[in-house]
């Protein structure tokens, strides 16, 4: 389990401003469970969903630069929360698969010419001996905009999707799971893109930012 309670480059849950905003949440008290549930709403909400901006520079995925960004994307939110769970000494770990949005996605499909979206980066954390599983991607605004309900984290169920809004149409599902990592793999990430997004190539071999 050591390898899951690490700081690292991009896990770098030593960072001064990881430490401030855990110890701004003051969670010292909580069980581990209780804890993982608030930094889950925490990040969920406090940093608004945003694929549209996509960094090519190993430098912005590390969690003490993403927390003073004011959105984020699932792979921006889900380092952030493993930093902060491992900043409180609770194992974490990031699950990437590739999902297919079915609701609101006129905007991925004129910008990604797909609605496949890859890769989408969830996370894996240790509770009373199992792993569960939950993505702290789409903010409350997000989900009242598309009328889907929001995706809650109980500690003990995994909490990764919202299968349908609430009219009973379907809002998303997992195409597949390319398995979880004890720290972020920048060279996969980048070469996932570079296979399903040939647009992103350009500022993937200039490492710059693209975004809309």
């Amino acid at each position: 389990m050591v390898n899951y309670l690490e700081s690292t480059f991009y896990f770098d849950a030593d960072h001064s401003a990881v430490q401030h905003f855990v110890n701004s949440l003051q969670l010292k008290d909580f069980s581990p469970k209780s804890a993982a549930i608030k930094l889950f709403e925490e990040i969920r909400d406090g940093w608004k969903y945003n694929p549209y901006v996509i960094h090519f520079m190993e430098e912005k995925y590390l969690a003490s630069q993403i927390i003073q960004r004011e959105t984020g994307h699932c792979l921006d939110k889900s380092i952030l929360l493993i930093t902060c769970l491992r900043a409180l000494n609770i194992p974490a770990r990031l699950g990437l698969a590739k999902v297919k949005n079915h609701i609101g996605v006129e905007t991925i499909v004129e910008k990604f010419s797909s609605e496949v979206l890859t890769p989408h980066g969830y996370v894996e954390i240790y509770l009373n001996e199992k792993w569960v599983a939950a993505t702290p991607a789409f903010n409350k605004e997000l989900c009242k905009k598309l009328n889907v309900e929001l995706l809650n984290f109980d500690g003990e169920n995994d909490a990764v999707f919202q299968p349908n809004n609430n009219s009973g149409n379907k809002f998303m599902e997992y195409l597949e799971d390319y398995g979880t990592f004890d720290d972020f793999p920048m060279d996969f990430i980048i070469q996932n893109f570079k296979n399903h997004y040939k647009h992103l190539i350009p500022f993937i071999e200039k490492k710059e930012t693209w975004r809309i």
